[in-house]
């Protein structure tokens, strides 16, 4: 799912757990803002911290400003509402005003749309609050956007998962971690999850709330449907599952309750090491992990992530990637919510024509996304304005790119088209970010690099004997300090193959990540350690090949891969996706475009093109928009089987 409206969230243990898939925007708002405080925010010093050019590849970030020792509730209050209570907090634009029911709101004097303010924000989010604890959700627990920042507040975990997942990832996923409470939408594009869930367990259909025994899901009590807009009503009337919860009903506004007063309790005990949130990996190369974060980890990761950005209570932040990955929860909602800046929501799902109304009829100053999402972005803007438009994007300065490398073309492209003058690029896992550029860096280091290491981490690049590397020479990153994960849930060995102690007792994460630290300390991610192509015992870097055939104006998109070779081993194979109305390229000319512009070895001996010759019609994609290498390597393997996309061929 690209938008950010469909999300799952669950309420682990000791106690209850919560799931949810939810479409509304709002719900995912009011949760991830539930309590987020900021403190005295200034820019952090960003050049290296030992004087002169590093000689091998280890770093530090600085140590000032400190970090937050703040608890999401303790922030939330002392930092964000008692300085911000009356800026815009979150605006969706595919919501109606009260879609979540409630006194009669404000909403900021819009009329067309969902739009709170800070302190409209917090209310939704404490009677949320409330209305879990009612649910019977304690401490160990957790759910989705008011549900972000509810669970929050409550010590729940909020368990965000991919709605993209079909029945058996779902009942596997909800059963790991054992959710005792699903929150869903009726259905996102073609999954209907209602119906799904209905077909899979029929038994649930005559259950009542509150008391679902499903031998397949064996700790769910509770299915919340989030259908605020009432556009699925028809749908949920025929598949008649009593045991639903309409989301509306959920909410306690009463503030005098006993639900407020053990919500205050439970606040006040929370511990910021305690975790709030598993994310699960993008399965960039297999099965997804649970990733567990705590109150410190995302906190001050979003604090760090807006500083880079320059974010002010003046911002409002475009949030265009999925809120059930950390690129939209952390990098998005956090990162902005941490400076007291708002949050708008184009549409539930990515729909480059809502985006380009939001930026403009908002005046939104940042937008987030990754080069597919820009690029149908630039698409939308370009047939616009060739309709007669004029659009003004004077406002728009910042936003981040993630989740692959962004071409230098497209970069240009973003500052003369959209002013994206001062975007960043960061890099993190599902683990927070670790290395950020800043306005301040020149062009080329914001397009050849994700930056400098921020503040209060650690980083170093590694041989396979885990010795650290002389700068501007390839090994596996690795990182340490505040930002690294409790763990990988239920998984123990997982966790101790990709976190382990050096000499000196210092933990680090393995991120997989091939990358090369220049002088300066900034990084390079030139591709997953997995997906080194190894040729005649010769290491290439795909990102490398890929940014060179996408810097010609016929390419749109790029991946390469390793394909088996009986004579050096392994060769490139490249999968092209043509950019539509540029005179077409052949195999032979892909080839000779990578030879020329790096050498023979790096050049292509297998070229497929999207959609043709009997080739699937996309990439495979995460949900972030990472290309999924091991899909393409099986791909490539039957491809090749068939003698289908040799590069010598003149086609």
């Amino acid at each position: 799912m690209q938008g950010g409206v469909g999300w799952l969230a669950f309420l682990l243990h000791p106690g209850s757990r919560i799931v949810s898939f939810s479409s509304s925007v709002a719900v995912r708002k009011a949760s991830a803002m539930i309590r987020t405080s900021r403190t005295q925010l200034r820019p952090f010093n960003t050049k290296p911290a030992r004087r002169g050019l590093l000689t091998l590849s280890s770093v530090e970030g600085p140590l000032e400003p400190p970090l937050s020792t703040k608890t999401f509730p303790n922030y939330w209050r002392t930092e964000i509402m008692d300085k911000h209570s009356t800026r815009p907090g979150l605006i969706c634009r595919m919501e109606k005003p009260r879609a979540h029911g409630g006194p009669v709101s404000r909403n900021m004097g819009v009329t067309k749309h969902l739009a709170w303010d800070f302190e409209e924000f917090g209310r939704h989010v404490d009677a949320l609050a409330r209305g879990l604890v009612g649910m019977g959700v304690k401490k160990g627990i957790g759910a989705y956007a008011m549900l972000q920042w509810a669970c929050a507040s409550i010590g729940a975990i909020l368990v965000t998962v991919n709605p993209a997942y079909r029945m058996h990832e779902l009942v596997n996923t909800l059963n790991l971690v054992q959710v005792q409470h699903l929150f869903v939408v009726p259905h996102i594009r073609s999954s209907h999850y209602v119906r799904m869930l209905a077909e899979k367990f029929p038994e649930m259909c005559s259950m009542h709330p509150g008391e679902l025994q499903l031998e397949g899901l064996p700790s769910l009590r509770n299915l919340v449907v989030i259908d605020n807009a009432e556009e699925s009503r028809a749908e949920l009337e025929k598949v008649e599952v009593k045991s639903m919860v309409d989301w509306r009903e959920v909410p306690i506004w009463r503030e005098g309750s006993r639900e407020a007063r053990i919500q205050k309790e439970v606040e006040e005990g929370l511990d910021r090491d305690e975790v709030i949130n598993l994310q699960f990996t993008s399965g960039t190369t297999g099965l997804p992990k649970a990733v567990s974060l705590t109150h410190a980890n995302l906190l001050n990761n979003g604090i760090q992530i807006g500083r880079c950005m320059r974010m002010t209570d003046r911002d409002l932040l475009c949030n265009v990637p999925p809120l059930f990955h950390c690129f939209g929860l952390v990098l998005g909602n956090l990162a902005a919510w941490t400076h007291g800046a708002g949050i708008v929501y184009p549409s539930e799902i990515f729909d480059p024509p809502s985006i380009v109304d939001a930026v403009v009829e908002e005046k939104c100053t940042a937008l987030h996304g990754v080069p597919t999402h820009f690029l149908g972005v630039l698409s939308e803007v370009e047939k616009r304005k060739k309709g007669g438009a004029a659009l003004d994007f004077s406002h728009l300065r910042t936003g981040i790119g993630a989740g692959t490398s962004i071409p230098i073309d497209l970069m240009k492209t973003l500052v003369s088209d959209l002013n994206l003058t001062e975007l960043t690029i960061a890099y993190g896992m599902s683990d927070p970010v670790s290395f950020q550029t800043t306005p301040e860096d020149p062009l080329i280091k914001r397009v050849e690099t994700v930056g400098k290491i921020h503040p209060h981490v650690k980083a170093k690049i590694v041989d396979i004997d885990s010795k650290v590397v002389p700068v501007n020479t390839s090994g596996e990153l690795l990182v340490s300090g505040y930002l690294l994960q409790k763990g990988y849930w239920a998984d123990e060995a997982q966790t101790g193959a990709a976190m382990k102690p050096d000499e000196d007792g210092t933990l680090w994460m393995y991120t997989g990540d091939e990358a090369v630290m220049d002088e300066e300390g900034y990084v390079r991610i030139v591709g997953r350690v997995k997906d080194l192509i190894i040729r005649g015992g010769e290491n290439l870097f795909p990102v490398q090949i890929e940014n060179t055939l996408t810097a010609h104006h016929s390419v749109r998109e790029a991946a390469a891969v390793a394909v088996s070779d009986a004579k050096y081993g392994e060769v490139v194979g490249a999968w092209i996706v043509r950019e539509p109305g540029a005179e077409p390229l052949s195999r032979k000319q892909v080839r000779d475009l990578v030879s020329r512009n790096m050498n023979p070895q790096n050049a292509p001996a297998w070229v497929w093109f999207v959609d043709e010759d009997g080739t699937p019609k996309d990439l495979p994609k995460t949900a972030s928009g990472k290309v999924q290498k091991h899909i393409l390597r099986k791909w490539s393997k039957g491809l090749c089987a068939q003698g289908v996309g040799k590069a010598d061929s003149s086609s």
